[in-house]
């Protein structure tokens, strides 16, 4: 009788561009102004399952350029990663999606919004280096959080 094999697999099974737009609602008055424009970025990751043991992992990127309140440049991309997951403790599982897949994903995402600002006509906006381990932490640190307030706020019943 053949033994299963149980040894944990990860695998990359495809990287690709999900979606990007770019806007320049302002154009061309916006590129006159000689105002430095102030710059918010958004990252977030989102994790999916495809079919068993396959995870679409998905990072996206929001650059907001302003000069005071009107908008040079919006762009939002999301990056996204097929990964194959098998065989691994429930613990590790969150960590591979929340860590690892989003450290493989996220440096096409960068190349690709830094191509299409410049693409736009403007320099390059280069997304800075992310530790995802810190933010995963973060991200379960405030889902405890939450969980913690949620309880404390749920009525309780005396008998």
């Amino acid at each position: 009788m053949a033994e299963a094999n149980l040894d944990p697999v990860f695998q990359i099974q495809r990287v690709y561009l999900k979606d990007m737009s770019l806007e320049q609602p302002n154009s061309p008055a916006i590129l006159l102004d000689p105002e430095q424009p102030s710059v918010d970025i958004q990252l977030g990751v989102e994790t999916s399952p495809v079919a068993d043991g396959l995870f679409e992992v998905t990072v996206t990127a929001t650059v907001h350029t302003k000069i005071n309140d009107k908008t040079v440049f919006l762009v939002e991309a999301k990056q996204a990663g097929i990964f194959e997951v098998r065989n691994v403790e429930a613990d590790q599982l969150g960590s591979i999606l929340g860590i690892a897949c989003p450290q493989i994903v996220y440096p096409y995402l960068r190349g690709n919004v830094a191509d299409v600002i410049q693409r736009g006509g403007f320099p390059p906006v280069h997304l800075a280096e992310i530790n995802f381990q810190a933010m995963f932490l973060q991200q379960q640190a405030d889902a405890a959080a939450q969980a913690d307030a949620a309880a404390q706020a749920a009525p309780q019943i005396i008998v």
